[in-house]
Order: C-alpha cells, then sequence, then structure tokens
C-alpha cells in the first residue's frame, strides 16, 4: 500500500511551534545545569566552613591537652566550633563522640585512636541526617533532592623543632666567635640575628637562621672565612614557648608533676628539704627530688668532685659547681633572677659522655643567666635560661647538646658542637601544633 499523504493545511502536518517544545528541554537541561552549579557551590562552601571549624577546633583540643585534661579539651574543641558554626544557625557540628585524642604515625599517614594521649587528636565536623543540619538544596529539588550531607576531618600533632632538641636558640643575639666546628644536623638561630668571627666551619646540614639573612653580623670577607656558611643560612623566626613556661615547669618539678618528674625520680615521695648551702655527695638521694630555699644572697653550691647522679634539685638560690662536678641523669632547676644564677669553676660536665646512648642527659634550668668558664663539657643535655647563657672557650657538645636563652648566646673560641638525635630524653618541651591532615 502507497503511503497517505497529509493535506498540505492539516494540523499534523502543521510544524508551527515546534521550536517550543526543542526550547522547553533546553529550559529543563539549563535548570537542571543551574541547579547543578548552584547547589554544588552551596554545598562546597559549607563542606569549606565545616574544614575551618574542624581545624580550629582541632588546635584548640590539642593546646588545651597540653596543660589540661581530656574533658576540659573536649570542651574547649566544641566551645571553638560554636563560635565558628552557630547551633542555632548550623545546629550541633560537633559534639563530644567527634573528638578524639590518639597517636599519629607520619609514615603511615594514619591516626590511632588512643584515649589518655596528648600527641595527637581528630575531629570531625558533620551535617547529616543524625545531627538533623544537612545542607538544604535550591533547584535540587525538582529531581527529588532535597538536602545533601557532609562530613570533615582534621587532625593536629603536636612536635618540637629540631633546633629546640639540638642547637643554639635565643630571643636576642646567637654571638659565636672564631675557629667553631659545627656537625650536621646541629642548628643556630635567633629571632634578632647571629653575630660570628671568622674561622668557623659549617658541616653539611647545619643551620644557621634568623628573621632577615642580611642582619648576620660578621667580618669583612665573612662568607669566605666560614667554611659552609653561605649554604647554611636560611630566614625564619618563631615563638620560643618553652620561655613562657619555664616557671611552670620547675613549680612541677617541685611537686612532682609526672609530665615533668624525670623516669629515674620514685613517684609519690615527698622533697628532701637540704639544710645546707654546702652540697656534698652525702647529701644526696638517688631517685629523690631535692629543695633548698635562700635565706641570704650566697649560693647553693656543689662541692668539689661531687657526681649528681638521678637527682633533681629545685632552689631559689643562685647556683654554683665547684671544680670536678659532673652531672648525670639529673636536673637542676633555680628560680634565682640573678645574672650569674648558674655559675661553675672550669671544665663541668653536664651529661654522660656516652656516644648519644640511652639516658644519662642533665638539663639545667634557670629564670635568671647562666654563665661557665672554659673546658665545659655536654653531653646529650640541655641548659634554659630565661635571661641570657655565656660560656667560654674549648666547649664540647659533639654528644647533643640544646641551649635556649630568653636572652643572648655568647659562645667564645674552639668549640665543637654537633646532632646526636638520641640520649636526650628527658629534655623540657613546650609543645608545637601542626596540621598533619
Amino acid at each position: 500500500m502507497e503511503p497517505r499523504l497529509l493535506p498540505p493545511g492539516s494540523f499534523a502536518a502543521d510544524e508551527r511551534g515546534g521550536i517550543t517544545a526543542l526550547g522547553m528541554f533546553l529550559i529543563a537541561a539549563s535548570l537542571l545545569a543551574g541547579a547543578y552549579a548552584i547547589d554544588w557551590a552551596n554545598a562546597v562552601a559549607a563542606r569549606t566552613q565545616l574544614q575551618v571549624a574542624a581545624d580550629a577546633a582541632a588546635h584548640a583540643a590539642l593546646l588545651s591537652r597540653e596543660f589540661g585534661t581530656e574533658p576540659e579539651a573536649v570542651a574547649e574543641a566544641i566551645t571553638v566550633a560554636s563560635l565558628n558554626m552557630p547551633p542555632a544557625r548550623y545546629g550541633e557540628v560537633l559534639t563530644a563522640v567527634d573528638v578524639e585524642f590518639g597517636t599519629w604515625d607520619a609514615a603511615a599517614f594514619a591516626f590511632t585512636p588512643q584515649s589518655g594521649e596528648r600527641g595527637a587528636v581528630r575531629v570531625r565536623t558533620r551535617r547529616t541526617a543524625d545531627r538533623g543540619n544537612l545542607i538544604a538544596t535550591f533547584l535540587l529539588r525538582l529531581v527529588g533532592i532535597d538536602a545533601l550531607s557532609a562530613v570533615r576531618e582534621a587532625v593536629f600533632v603536636t612536635y618540637h623543632p629540631t633546633c629546640l632538641r639540638e642547637g643554639f636558640v635565643a630571643q636576642e643575639v646567637v654571638d659565636l666567635q672564631s675557629n667553631n666546628t659545627y656537625l650536621n644536623g646541629f642548628c643556630v638561630h635567633s629571632n634578632a640575628h647571629v653575630s660570628l668571627n671568622s674561622n668557623n666551619y659549617f658541616e653539611a646540614g647545619t643551620v644557621v637562621s634568623m628573621p632577615d639573612e642580611n642582619d648576620i653580623d660578621l667580618p669583612n670577607s665573612g662568607f669566605e672565612s666560614n667554611d659552609g656558611l653561605a649554604d647554611a643560612l636560611r630566614e625564619g623566626a618563631w615563638h620560643i614557648r618553652i620561655l613562657t613556661q619555664l616557671e611552670f615547669m620547675i613549680d612541677g618539678l617541685e611537686s612532682g608533676d609526672e609530665r615533668y618528674r624525670p623516669d629515674y625520680i620514685a613517684a609519690g615521695m615527698p622533697p628532701i628539704a637540704l639544710t645546707h648551702r654546702d652540697i656534698e655527695q652525702v647529701d644526696l638521694v638517688p631517685g629523690r627530688i631535692h629543695t633548698y630555699s635562700c635565706t641570704g644572697g650566697a649560693p647553693l653550691t656543689l662541692k668539689n668532685g661531687v657526681q649528681a647522679s638521678e637527682v633533681v634539685i629545685v632552689t631559689d638560690c643562685k647556683v654554683k659547681f665547684e671544680a670536678g662536678v659532673v652531672l648525670t641523669d639529673t636536673v637542676i632547676a633555680t628560680r634565682s633572677l640573678s645574672a650569674q644564677s648558674m655559675t661553675s669553676a672550669a671544665g663541668l660536665r653536664i651529661g654522660r659522655d656516652d656516644n648519644c646512648a640511652t639516658g644519662g642527659g642533665t638539663q639545667l634550668l634557670t629564670l635568671g643567666s647562666m654563665s661557665f668558664p672554659s673546658d665545659l663539657q655536654v653531653y646529650g643535655s640541655q641548659l634554659v635560661a630565661r635571661d641570657d647563657i655565656e660560656f667560654s672557650a674549648n666547649a664540647d657538645g659533639i654528644q647533643g647538646a640544646a641551649f635556649v636563652a630568653g636572652g643572648t648566646i655568647s659562645g667564645t673560641s674552639n668549640m665543637e658542637m654537633g646532632f646526636c638525635g638520641t640520649g636526650m630524653e628527658n629534655n623540657f618541651h613546650a609543645e608545637y601544633f601542626r596540621l598533619a591532615m
């Protein structure tokens, strides 16, 4: 049968208005595309806001945990999240179950929850159906999508800057003279500037840093006469947090606070009150904290040949070390504000000469200044002064030395300082915080 042709004027053959149908399809497609763009942009903005809240809450939690309890840190995280995303508008984006303390494995890039830890925290912020705070859509409702969910996560961890673990770090000038050797890993940092004389050697891997490297103080031809210095130079400045916590650390030592008590000191034992200023070997009981309060200006003196080991001494006196004193596995802390709050005869040995083995390190803490004459020997040990640290010729810190000063660090000539990396487990630290993921 032949096909039947429609009359030219019939309705079925009329093509007028065809573009209208096409236009309706195009409008629908445009609406879907617009819905995707508008609602997707809104979702991205909401997720970004959740991420910012998670980052801020995680940082606040870890900062609070440094000195506070876990519940206090969780409460601080929730408070900070609420300030970023008020519950009246966004619902509860963060609750206690969303804040977990634990450990961080940088190599595996993995967080492991562990109650009681202080080194890492994971925070998850949520806009989900079970919280009743989903992200509302606009045009996507036309295709049945009324809301979107989002969960964001942040992990903050603590760390200790390498320069503070081993090196010279000062708020003011670090002034070092000539004929000194600094080996791979050792760090010299000033928040003001570094001053050097001639004939110093900086092995590859050393760091010399300050806010503006152009401020370095050198003699004429200083780079030529300080081998390796140009490669060691860095720019940077940071808050030396341990200095603001020093008094708190000394108080904690005296009270036996577990955060500051070395593992060689027995827990739960009251301090031994020393009865006189002149400390002989017999006066020091291993495994115990010793205290002495001054009534005059004379120093608390460790007498000739005393070998202090596994003891803590806390005082408000100036402290003096006579000839032949050796300090191993020992903490000596003074609240003295004197410019000579810690002094010694020549040849003071701080720490055990054990080639960076575990243990043996000593920590000296003062709210004043330290001054040591020649032949200071430092092995796996730490010196922290709120004011200045000064030492003379022939200092030896080849097996681990950490000097931190709120004033200046001043050293003379013929010293050799190197990076140990181990054997300094009992050093005092103030935590620094960074975002791990």
